[in-house]
């Protein structure tokens, strides 16, 4: 269950009428890792395997792509939304990750909301170093292509988007959350549960570019990001270090490029002489 109808009255200048909207659900989820309690997570109910699964790859939890773990649905609310989830993660799986569990409740707006510690600002691991390229008019012809799944923002207006394409400009996956980063997870773990046959070229996001997405893009081993809005800085200082190609205002047809533009090719107009 993504949205729900509540009642509402609709203001003008003069008068109001009564109206029903409906509104993205948010939720909390608690993660337990081997029945423990590893941090809980404010999202939007569904395709909550792929989240668990993206999250845990994220944060280094579980290291090995290839590995899928069992996540047991552990509870639901009076609404069946599902509230607990236990990850059997064998010892030899976990990573470095689960040393740096979360002791606060990370809200939908902050991808690193009650984490014990931030880390080093350097990212441990090979920067990607892939010089493929794509032109530039596939980076608005992918927004599109996210746009129309996005059935939630639809209804509602409150949800966030994120979408893998291939480097033929496939969609591979689109996922949609009240929370940009659980958006970004729930694609990143739609990725590895299903293992794609074709390799995430490029990542598109709604909204703004904050590090952890940065982050979470690189731990994907996906080489171009691209947004709606503006990075911060520490998101370009990132992708820097990290090798990824990061594209922000990518609106009508236009694109800002902060680093490694090498991947993105376009047409030159030929100038006329004389």
């Amino acid at each position: 269950m993504a949205t729900k109808d509540y009642q509402a009255a609709k203001f003008n200048q003069t008068d109001f009428e009564k109206t029903v909207d409906s509104l993205t659900v948010e939720e909390a989820l608690q993660i337990n890792v081997n029945n423990q309690p590893f941090t809980m997570t404010m999202r939007t109910p569904g395709d909550d395997l792929a989240l668990v699964r993206g999250l845990l790859h994220s944060e280094d939890v579980i290291a090995d792509k290839s590995f899928n773990p069992d996540i047991i649905l552990n509870k639901e609310n009076q609404d069946g939304i599902v509230t607990i989830v236990n990850v059997n993660i064998p010892i030899e799986k976990l990573g470095k990750g689960y040393s740096n569990s979360r002791s606060l409740l990370s809200v939908s707006s902050c991808g690193i909301c009650g984490k014990t510690e931030i880390g080093e600002l350097s990212i441990m691991g090979k920067s990607i170093e892939t010089t493929e390229q794509i032109p530039i008019e596939r980076i608005s012809s992918s927004f599109i292509k996210m746009s129309a799944q996005q059935h939630d923002f639809l209804k509602s207006g409150g949800t966030h988007a994120a979408a893998a394409f291939d480097f033929e400009g496939h969609l591979i996956a689109s996922m949609e959350d009240i929370g940009r980063h659980n958006a970004v997870d729930k694609v990143i773990g739609h990725l590895l549960l299903n293992q794609a046959s074709s390799a995430p070229y490029m990542l598109t996001v709604s909204g703004r570019v904050s590090y952890e997405i940065v982050i979470k893009c690189f731990r994907a081993g996906i080489p171009i990001l691209a947004a709606v809005s503006a990075p911060s800085t520490l998101a370009v200082d990132y992708s820097k270090e990290l090798g990824i190609t990061l594209l922000g205002f990518c609106r009508d047809e236009r694109a800002t490029c902060y680093s490694f533009p090498h991947r993105i090719t376009f047409k030159k107009l030929n100038k006329k002489a004389g």
